[in-house]
C-alpha cells in the first residue's frame, strides 16, 4: 500500500464538505429571510392600504349622514365629523362638498376647516348615485393624497346632486409600512445572524468526528498507529472498520511476501553453501583449481545478489505499511556499539551519536539499521582515526544523518559512480561493492536519498535523509 496522505477533501478548500455546508446553509437561509421579508413587508403595505381606504370610506359615510338642507336650500353640516384632525389647518385628512346639479359644478360648497382657503381639484368623473370612486390628487401643500368620492341626492331635494370627497395624504400609509419594514429588518436581521450563528455551530459539531477520522489517518501516516482509533457515528464507522481491516490485510499480505521471500533466499543459500565448500575442497586437492575458484566466485556473487535483492524487496515491502516508526537514537548506540566491536584492532576513536532523543524514523527498524550499518561500516574501514555521526531535524518533516571520517575521501568525479551495484572504489579492500546501493536503494524506497560530500574531518562525508516520524 502507498504512503497515506491526508484527505484535502476533510481539511477545507474548493471541495470542503464545511464549505459546502455552509455554503448551502447561508443560501437557503438568505433566500428564506429574503422571501419572508418580502412576503411580510407586502402584506403589511396591504393591511395599511386596505384599513387607510376604510377609514376613509367611515369618514365618508360619517360625512353623508352629517349633512342635511337647510330652509334656503343650502347644504349644511348638523355636526362637525368626528376625527379632530379635519379641523386643524393641513393636517393630511381633508373632506369636502361640490354641488354638481347645474350646469356649472359648484365646487367646495362645504370644505373642512383642515383645506383652509383651498378647494381639492377632483378629475372629472361620472358616477352613478351612491356609487364610489378611488382617486389620486394633489394635497393642498401638493402633498399627493388619496381620496374617495360619492354622489349623493337627498331625499329632501332630489333634484341636487351632491359630490362627496374625503382624502388624505398618503404619508399617512407610508409612514407606518416605513417603521414596520424597519422593525422587519431588524428583527429578520437578528434571526438570520442567530440562523447563521446556528449553521456554523451545527457544522462544526457535525463535522467534528471527520476532523477526528482526519487526525487518525494522519497519525497512521506518520507512523504514530498502525490504525484508527475510537469510535464513530454510524456514518462513518462502517468506513473505519473497512479502512481498519485493509490496513490488517495489507500486512498480513506484506508479511507472507516477507517470509517467503526470507525463505527464497535460505533455498538458496543452501545449495549455494554445498557448492562453495565443494569448491573450495575441489580446489585444495587440485593442482589446477581454476574451476573452483571461478565456481567460488561465482557463488559469492549469487550470495551478494541475493542478499541485496532480498533487502530492497523487503524494504519495498515495509516501506508501504502505514504505522512503522523506529526510533532513531537507540539504533544508531547499538550499531556505534557493534563497529567499536567490529574494528576494535585499528584503535578507531568512534564518537557517541549526536542525537536528541526525539527523532524517530518512519520505517522498519531493521531497513534503518540497514542503511546505517552499512554506512557505518564503509567509515570505519576508510577512516584513519575518527567517525562521527550527527542526526537532526531537517525541513519537510525528515531527518539528516551525517557520518564522517577523516580517510582519503573520494573525488568529486567518483562519488556517483560508487552507487553502481558491485563498484567498489578500492579493490584492495574488503566488500561486495553492494553496501552503497543497497543504502540508496532502500532510502529512496521511503521516499529519502543519500548524498556525498567532504567531511570536516578530511575524509567523506555521507548525508542520508529519511523521512520522520
Amino acid at each position: 500500500m502507498s504512503a497515506l496522505k491526508p484527505v484535502a477533501v476533510l481539511a477545507g478548500g474548493r471541495g470542503s464538505l464545511r464549505l459546502r455546508l455552509l455554503v448551502g446553509t447561508l443560501v437557503w437561509i438568505v433566500l428564506a429571510i429574503a422571501a419572508t421579508g418580502w412576503g411580510l413587508g407586502a402584506l403589511f403595505s396591504r393591511h395599511v392600504a386596505q384599513q387607510f381606504h376604510v377609514e376613509l370610506r367611515t369618514h365618508l359615510d360619517q360625512l353623508a349622514a352629517n349633512l342635511v338642507f337647510d330652509a334656503d336650500g343650502q347644504a349644511v353640516l348638523t355636526a362637525p365629523l368626528s376625527d379632530p384632525r379635519f379641523a386643524r389647518p393641513y393636517s393630511g385628512l381633508y373632506w369636502q362638498v361640490d354641488r354638481i346639479d347645474g350646469a356649472v359644478p359648484a365646487i367646495g360648497v362645504l370644505r373642512a376647516r383642515s383645506l383652509w382657503d383651498v378647494a381639492l381639484a377632483v378629475p372629472a368623473d361620472t358616477l352613478a348615485d351612491g356609487e364610489q370612486h378611488a382617486h389620486r390628487v394633489d394635497g393642498p401643500d401638493g402633498a399627493p393624497l388619496r381620496m374617495i368620492e360619492q354622489v349623493l341626492r337627498p331625499a329632501e331635494q332630489p333634484q341636487a346632486a351632491l359630490r362627496l370627497i374625503v382624502a388624505a395624504d398618503e404619508g399617512l400609509i407610508g409612514e407606518p409600512v416605513a417603521r414596520f419594514t424597519r422593525l422587519l429588518a431588524l428583527g429578520l436581521g437578528l434571526l438570520g445572524a442567530g440562523l447563521v450563528a446556528a449553521a456554523l455551530v451545527q457544522v462544526r459539531i457535525g463535522l467534528r468526528p471527520l476532523a477526528r477520522l482526519r487526525s487518525g489517518l494522519a497519525a497512521v501516516h506518520e507512523g504514530r498507529s498502525r490504525a484508527i482509533e475510537g469510535a464513530f457515528p454510524s456514518e462513518i464507522q462502517p468506513l473505519v472498520d473497512e479502512f481498519n481491516a485493509v490496513l490488517v490485510r495489507n500486512a498480513e499480505i506484506v508479511e507472507r511476501a516477507r517470509t517467503q521471500a526470507g525463505n527464497l533466499a535460505h533455498a538458496l543459500k543452501t545449495p549455494l553453501t554445498v557448492l562453495a565448500n565443494a569448491a573450495a575442497q575441489a580446489e585444495g586437492e587440485q593442482a589446477d583449481g581454476a574451476l573452483a575458484r571461478l565456481v567460488a566466485e561465482q557463488v559469492g556473487l549469487a550470495r551478494t545478489r541475493i542478499d541485496y535483492h532480498l533487502a530492497r524487496a523487503r524494504a519495498a515491502a515495509a516501506a508501504g505499511i502505514p504505522g512503522q516508526r523506529t526510533p532513531l537514537r537507540p539504533a544508531l548506540d547499538g550499531l556505534l556499539r557493534l563497529m567499536a566491536k567490529v574494528h576494535a584492532g585499528r584503535g578507531l576513536d568512534i564518537g557517541p551519536a549526536g542525537c536528541a532523543d526525539a527523532l524517530v524514523f518512519r520505517g522498519e527498524a531493521q531497513d534503518l539499521q540497514e542503511m546505517l550499518g552499512n554506512l557505518l561500516d564503509n567509515a570505519c574501514k576508510w577512516a584513519a582515526h575518527r567517525v562521527r555521526v550527527e542526526a537532526r531535524a531537517a525541513e519537510g518533516g525528515r531527518l539528516e544523518v551525517a557520518i564522517d571520517d577523516d580517510g582519503p575521501g573520494l573525488p568529486p568525479a567518483v562519488r556517483e559512480a560508487v552507487f553502481g551495484r558491485g563498484v567498489r572504489a578500492d579493490e584492495n579492500t574488503p566488500g561486495s561493492g553492494l553496501g552503497l546501493a543497497i543504502v540508496r536503494d532502500l532510502a529512496r524506497l521511503y521516499g529519502g536519498d543519500i548524498a556525498l560530500g567532504t567531511s570536516t574531518l578530511g575524509g567523506l562525508r555521507a548525508v542520508l535523509t529519511l523521512p520522520a516520524a
